[in-house]
């Protein structure tokens, strides 16, 4: 097996980081949140001679999730997670992109939920499963700790942390998820967000404006 390499492909008006994480020898692996634009997403991974496995989900809301049943129906691909408590906002994604005026995202049902401490792996890839509630009730991360790499879809960002004014949001609630589920992680730890770049949780740590005193 080689190394693990992600390629992101902004979807949606929202330009949401829909994620293929994949092995750079096997050219196996996972999508992370594909949100829409699937006809998109399609090309990408054929032009880039990918096989992938499965259909990872950090939470419910319709950037990061609409596409995902479209996305099942072409490749006949498992839909894996969030945590069970985003069903609400996985049933209504018709309703909230409708109310967006954005069209062709659908409403989903995962095969598998995940809990707190699952592990979900590609090839000889495995990542542990943290189960991050503030942002959405359901949201989980994906932990790989031999390579010292993360999706924290909108959890964390460079410089900012996710919204908290969307139904299910709780400022405090993702402060601690971020306090004792993301930090802990370790400063050299990369990762990848559902929006904007990347960055390394030590900077966060040091720089990021709205995690100081955590």
């Amino acid at each position: 097996m080689g190394q693990i390499q992600a390629g992101i492909i902004p979807v949606t008006p929202f330009q949401q980081n829909c994620t293929i994480l994949f092995d750079d020898e096997t050219r196996e692996g996972v999508i992370v949140d594909p949100g829409g634009d699937v006809d998109v997403i399609m090309q990408v991974i054929a032009e880039n001679g990918l096989t992938l496995k499965a259909i990872w989900l950090t939470h419910g809301h319709l950037d990061h999730a609409g596409g995902a049943a479209e996305l099942k129906e072409k490749t006949g691909l498992t839909i894996i997670g969030p945590h069970k408590d985003d069903l609400p906002l996985l049933q209504r994604i018709e309703t909230q992109a409708a109310s967006y005026g954005i069209s062709g995202l659908r409403s989903v049902l995962p095969d598998q939920w995940l809990e707190d401490g699952d592990t979900v792996s590609f090839g000889d890839h495995t990542f542990e499963v943290y189960h991050c509630p503030g942002h959405a009730p359901g949201h989980v991360i994906y932990f790989n700790r031999d390579q010292k790499f993360a999706h924290l879809g909108d959890v964390l960002f460079s410089g900012s942390v996710g919204r908290t004014d969307l139904p299910g949001g709780d400022h405090q609630t993702l402060m601690n998820s971020i306090r004792d589920k993301v930090l802990p992680l370790g400063d050299d730890v990369g990762f990848i967000c559902g929006h904007g770049p990347g960055s390394r949780i030590g900077d966060e740590r040091r720089a990021n404006p709205f995690i100081q005193g955590l």
